[in-house]
């Protein structure tokens, strides 16, 4: 039984009343729900909160939730619903954590040219890779930033992309590239790499 399957079993039971089928759909994607939450959100008290809204949410909508599309693809997409809901009414916009962890950085294609052996120097130049990848990140348009950020750091498929973002594949394609190409341009004189060369 596939991931989406087993997910699927565990919304049909939840569905039926069973509160610990849903408790274990919670377990499962806290953790990754509150790590994609927290590009938006800076504090950690605050993503833990809206975590917890987003899921009583999910619950809520759950009756409604037909299997159309994988179940943390929904969960994901309520999410980020939130988590925009709650910036609004706090009056800020939606921030991009400033603490990209190397091993984001290394998600990006080739990212095999960002493992080196570890010297200050290379430490020092993995560190400034990653910031500027993150500041790049940071300063790339809404929608841009979404989707890199969901394709790169969370995984998941162009179709996926498309759906949570309620855009057109080839939109999500178009999306990607263009934000690959401005985090390309950035790091070429890092990385010393030609012009015609993404990374």
């Amino acid at each position: 039984m596939g991931e989406r399957e087993l997910d699927q079993e565990l919304v049909e039971r939840a569905q039926r009343g069973d509160k610990t089928a849903f408790d274990l759909l919670v377990q499962k994607y806290q953790r990754k729900l509150g790590r994609l939450l927290s590009r938006m959100i800076r504090d950690q008290a605050e993503v833990e909160d809206v975590v917890q809204e987003a899921f009583i949410k999910a619950y809520r909508a759950l009756p409604n939730f037909r299997g159309d599309s994988a179940f943390y693809t929904w969960l994901y997409r309520i999410g980020i619903n939130t988590a925009k809901n709650y910036l609004v009414a706090m009056g800020r916009r939606p921030q991009v954590s400033t603490e990209i962890e190397v091993e984001d950085a290394e998600n990006f294609e080739d990212g095999q040219e960002l493992r080196t052996i570890d010297t200050p120097e290379t430490e020092l130049m993995t560190k400034q890779i990653a910031k500027t990848v993150n500041d790049t990140v940071a300063g790339l348009p809404e929608e841009l930033r979404t989707a890199i950020t969901l394709r790169e750091i969370e995984g998941l498929s162009y179709e996926e992309i498309a759906t949570l973002m309620g855009c057109p594949i080839g939109t999500v394609r178009s999306r990607i590239f263009r934000a690959r190409e401005t985090i390309a341009e950035k790091l070429r004189p890092l990385l010393d790499t030609p012009e015609n060369r993404r990374w």
